[in-house]
């Protein structure tokens, strides 16, 4: 019944990628944690392999409309490229497990990423929840490029530590920072995030495809099934009435995560 469950994740992952044009990714590490029952590291090494192909099925629409801003993917890609394959590849296995004692309290390295990876989510639920949208600034896209350089190294490490996209962090730094519209934004974040997904798993030594093959593939064809499912709607269903509803699942599943790992604590 878990691997259900799990299985029906990965749709409703796909279905918020194509519906909302990101935040589903962020689903990947709970489902593959709580319903498949893998240990964080190992979740979070299949997630970015998930995020790469799944982004990547689902920029097609974009590029084929134009709405890629290459020269800034480039520039704040690069920066992130460089991040993500450096956090997979040497922080992450340098982190000692456990990670830190607080007195007679022992946080184990699984713990400590899981309960980072939730005030990920409840951030990325008040981005989905706030009304006021991104917009640019008055000297957006002139001389930002150390704040683009800054952000997209910050997103990379975000990226190889958790798994997840980051795009609620990477939409508005194109939209307010560099002056990319709000289209083009989410289709440039997409290709960033695929970019860094891959090359984040890449660079991992811990995680192994083979090792996960039938999971990882039934999970990706579900999840792509569900982006096509998730662009059919758009066209049927506003958007933006259903973001909220998914921000508060986003925000009520990462208040599970807390208090479960504060629980395993205690």
């Amino acid at each position: 019944m878990m691997e259900v469950a799990g299985y029906l994740g990965a749709v409703l992952m796909g279905i918020s990628l194509g519906l909302f044009g990101g935040g589903g990714s962020i689903l990947s590490v709970p489902i593959l944690v709580y319903l498949f029952g893998l240990d964080a590291i190992s979740a979070t090494g299949l997630s970015l392999f998930i995020v790469g192909t799944t982004s990547a099925a689902g920029l097609t629409n974009y590029h084929r409309q134009g709405n890629i801003e290459w020269r800034t993917a480039a520039l704040f890609g690069g920066a992130s490229l460089l991040s993500v394959f450096a956090t997979r590849r040497w922080l992450m296995p340098a982190l000692p497990d456990p990670l830190f004692h607080m007195g007679e309290l022992t946080v184990p390295k699984d713990t400590a990423i899981l309960g980072l990876f939730a005030v990920v989510m409840v951030l990325a639920a008040w981005s989905m929840l706030r009304k006021r949208k991104a917009v640019p600034t008055k000297d957006a896209g002139k001389d930002q490029l150390l704040p683009l350089l800054l952000i997209g190294l910050a997103v990379g490490v975000l990226t190889g530590l958790l798994g997840a996209g980051g795009g609620f962090v990477i939409v508005p730094a194109l939209v307010v920072i560099a002056g990319v519209e709000m289209k083009k934004a989410v289709g440039t974040s997409l290709l960033i995030i695929s970019a860094n997904a891959f090359i984040g798993f890449l660079g991992d030594r811990q995680v192994h495809l083979i090792d996960h093959a039938p999971l990882l593939f039934m999970f990706i064809a579900l999840a792509i099934g569900g982006i096509f499912v998730g662009g059919l709607l758009a066209k049927r269903i506003d958007g933006n009435r259903l973001r909220p509803a998914f921000g508060w699942f986003i925000l009520t599943m990462g208040a599970y995560i807390i208090i479960r790992e504060l629980y395993t604590l205690s």
